[in-house]
């Protein structure tokens, strides 16, 4: 294994990437340590361990930190990537930019830069929320060490750049590194939480922060990290393949003969997106609690406090809208990427079945059927992968039930209010990490082998010439 990785580096150009994509990395990494001016560090991190368990608490845990200690990259490359799921809906309902997609790279470029001004309209409007958040009332507020009509110019215009200087270094890195740019990047922000996640376990295994139950906790939770991974490494690999035969045809004067092959459908094949898209429009709400209204903080308000306390993590209510949210984009994001009718006509174009199937419409029904199966199946994991991490951070408050409430009481407190374990790898962040890891290892393995190295796995030998005599 230590030969195949030294490869990398004796190929000059592959070489030059790793070491530029590193090198960028490193600079973001640098970025993620320097505050907003006017930040009061203590108190703003007294606040978050307050709101460990809400949404500011995930989102922190998913930006790596970044926003507990309102660094300059404290948005992240999540308006990025918001505004690219919004040009990306936008070209299948709206006519014109779905011409303007099929232009080809001119049109591509056109789409890319409006993604990037939609990107700083979206860092400007959420860094705004953000410092009237920070800022309260209009007398101030602790977290803040200057005044409040300093403070919010200066954290509108410092989280901004800093969101415009991450894009230009994940474009940076897609167009002249290894991997994809942006999901390296979200993929640092994560991984850097680990260490601490690892220490912070170490803790309560030391300090037996779990009575009696702390070996076995600890135990369960790394048997349970292990667990995951291979399962979400075991799942992202999985596909069904549907068999498609073509016919014989005559290319030339030659005659080619018929031919069988597969249609791969992945089981998940919307991947993390449908997570996203829940994560997004639960914790919008959420987001806004703490915002201040006529000299009023908006989750004190008697009206209010009841929704805010229900759409929070851990309860019921949020729980059972987060699987429904997850099934239900699930199966529109899949209806936007993939296209059965398309698909069947490219087949009978080509001259390509189903055997068993008619072309045309009876395929598509019958591609279209398969999906939906897998697309449950594929959400249903998406459901078991979220919920785990929510368990262990916080619980499943389901004590808080009524009618039936009383007998959860009855249960170990761990099983309704968590083991307070920041699980760093789980839901969102361990598909992102999982996924993207084994992204970006293909891209370096099939450059290896595209220059007669042996790769990573045991498939990707050396490609063998002539054999001469």
């Amino acid at each position: 294994m230590l030969e195949k990785f030294s490869n990398i580096f004796r190929i000059p150009d592959l070489r030059r990437r790793v070491l530029f994509t590193l090198g960028l990395l490193a600079v973001y990494r640098l970025g993620s340590h320097i505050p907003t001016p006017g930040i009061n560090a203590d108190m703003l991190a007294q606040f978050f361990n307050q709101n460990s368990g809400s949404a500011l608490g995930l989102v922190d845990l998913f930006s790596g930190g970044n926003l507990r200690r309102l660094t300059i990259f404290a948005l992240g490359i999540m308006p990025y990537i918001t505004a690219s799921i919004i040009f990306q809906l936008l070209t299948v309902i709206y006519e014109p930019l779905a011409k303007l997609q099929k232009e080809g790279e001119l049109g591509r470029r056109k789409i890319t830069q409006w993604t990037r001004y939609v990107t700083v309209v979206l860092a400007i409007v959420q860094s705004f929320a953000i410092g009237l958040t920070l800022t309260g009332s209009s007398t101030g507020s602790p977290m803040v060490t200057i005044p409040k009509y300093a403070f919010l110019p200066m954290c509108v215009l410092t989280l901004t750049t800093g969101t415009a200087f991450i894009m230009w270094l994940g474009e940076q890195i897609t167009e002249r590194g290894i991997g994809n740019g942006m999901s390296l990047l979200i993929f640092t922000g994560i991984v850097v939480g680990l260490p601490r996640g690892i220490a912070e376990l170490y803790e309560k295994a030391r300090t037996n922060a779990w009575g009696a139950f702390t070996p076995i906790a600890v135990l369960l939770l790394v048997l349970g990290m292990i667990a995951v991974v291979a399962f979400i490494v075991y799942v992202e690999r999985s596909e069904r393949r549907i068999p498609v035969q073509s016919a014989k045809r005559t290319v030339g004067r030659r005659m080619v003969a018929a031919q069988t092959s597969h249609l791969p459908l992945k089981v998940n094949s919307g991947s993390v997106m449908p997570v996203i898209f829940a994560n997004s429009i639960l914790s919008a709400p959420l987001l806004f609690a703490n915002a201040t209204l006529f000299g009023m903080v908006l989750k004190d308000n008697r009206w209010l406090s009841p929704v805010f306390s229900s759409l929070s993590p851990g309860e019921p209510l949020y729980v059972l809208l987060f699987m429904a949210a997850i099934i239900f984009f699930a199966y529109f994001y899949i209806s936007i990427v993939f296209r059965p009718d398309d698909i069947a006509d490219n087949m009978r174009k080509h001259g390509s079945f189903i055997p068993g199937i008619r072309p045309g419409k009876r395929t598509a029904d019958f591609i279209n059927d398969v999906l939906s199966r897998l697309t449950l199946v594929g959400a249903i994991y998406l459901i078991i992968i979220s919920i785990v991490p929510m368990f262990l951070i916080s619980g499943i408050h389901f004590n808080h039930l009524p009618w039936i409430g009383s007998f959860f009481d009855r249960l170990p407190t761990w099983t309704t209010n968590g083991l307070g374990v920041n699980f760093y790898f789980g839901g969102t962040s361990l598909l992102i990490v999982v996924g993207v890891a084994m992204d970006t290892v293909q891209q370096v393995e099939s450059q290896l082998v595209m220059r007669h190295y042996e790769g990573f796995s045991p498939k990707s030998g050396r490609i063998r010439g002539r054999r001469s005599w």
